[in-house]
């Protein structure tokens, strides 16, 4: 009789590992459902685009605010570092005109992104990622401008071509001190004393992540022409960074200070808007994944409506309410990956 009651309690635990396994191999392909069916979803500029913009009306505040503050610091003079005679050997280099204009900057790190993010707003209609990407890429694009500029006028470093600026004539004249006396174009002593660190090296680095997110880059199949495209930003930021310092507008510490200064503020901007571009969910920004939570709540908070009248419409029925216990406080902080499980779930 023993033998007999110890082989049903093992037949029980094999029936449940059997249970178990069958539910973790249903487990992936509800995700991978819930995250098709959130692709799915479109939240048009018509629509939504008022109340998204509202939402953020002060973050338009602030962005205005840093354009002031750049205008202020690109004013001012910068700090006029002595400089001496023996200093002057590596600052005789000629003056060239830039080879990537002054006039394609905003045209390569500001337009070219925002048509990027206008691409896949047609292709998924989410009036969300358009409006978070084009808002972090105006953060990251001034606050490294302000960053840049207030370092530039309170170091003062002088340029590589900074004596033809200060000396057209080649001519040098010093003070008692040493320090130089420059006679030349006003204009052009002020630019020269503004070559730490670049400005021109300090963006891309956002559309770089933005593409990485959108295009699935690091989703753990390999497909290397993924990462090829997410390249081509920093590839091309490198390129206008190598220009720099052939056309001796800067010394090549410059150039590094300035692209590590624009990768770390692009990446802080970026990950206020939209999860990290190796997520699962990396491909859409956390509002729209709140969107979507928010309208299921709503749609569910209707059905439970709809089931609270039907019960008060029988009282004479028994009701068995089954209260299922929710995970600890750490269990309820879960990560970007995770809501789209609760997507399909039904879970706020």
């Amino acid at each position: 009789m023993a033998w007999n009651k110890l082989g049903s309690l093992f037949s029980f635990l094999k029936f449940q590992g059997i249970l178990q396994r069958l539910r973790q191999q249903q487990a992936p392909r509800q995700s991978e459902r819930a995250r098709e069916a959130a692709k799915r979803a479109e939240y048009p500029i018509r629509t939504y685009g008022a109340k998204v913009a509202w939402n953020h009306l002060h973050d338009w505040f602030i962005l205005m605010l840093l354009v002031i503050i750049e205008v202020g610091l690109f004013v001012i003079h910068p700090f006029y570092r002595f400089v001496g005679k023996d200093m002057m050997g590596d600052l005789r280099y000629p003056m060239k005109d830039n080879t990537i204009p002054v006039w394609a900057v905003p045209i390569y790190s500001v337009l070219l992104p925002i048509c990027v993010s206008i691409f896949f707003y047609y292709r998924r209609k989410d009036v969300h990622d358009l409006h978070h990407s084009v808002l972090g890429l105006l953060f990251a694009v001034l606050i490294t401008a302000v960053i840049t500029d207030a370092i530039k006028d309170a170091v003062g470093r002088p340029r590589p071509d900074f004596f033809w600026r200060c000396f057209p004539d080649g001519k040098d004249v010093y003070d008692k001190w040493g320090n130089v006396v420059c006679h030349g174009n006003k204009a052009d002593i002020k630019e020269g004393h503004k070559s730490f660190p670049s400005g021109h090296a300090s963006w891309l680095g956002y559309l770089s992540l933005y593409l990485a997110g959108k295009i699935h880059t690091f989703d753990r199949q390999g497909h290397i022409a993924k990462l090829c495209i997410t390249l081509i930003p920093l590839l091309a930021a490198s390129l206008v960074s190598i220009s720099r310092v052939d056309d001796y507008w800067h010394h090549w510490n410059d150039v590094f200070a300035g692209g590590f200064l624009g990768l770390v503020v692009s990446a802080f901007c970026y990950r206020q808007f939209f999860p990290n571009p190796y997520d699962d969910d990396g491909w859409g920004p956390y509002a729209y994944f709140d969107a979507l939570l928010e309208e299921l709540s709503d749609n569910n908070g209707d059905g439970a409506a709809q089931t609270t009248n039907q019960l008060t419409a029988h009282p004479t029925m028994g009701v068995h309410i089954v209260n299922q216990t929710q995970g600890s406080k750490g269990d309820s902080d879960y990560g970007p990956s995770s809501r789209l499980d609760d997507i399909e779930l039904g879970r706020r």
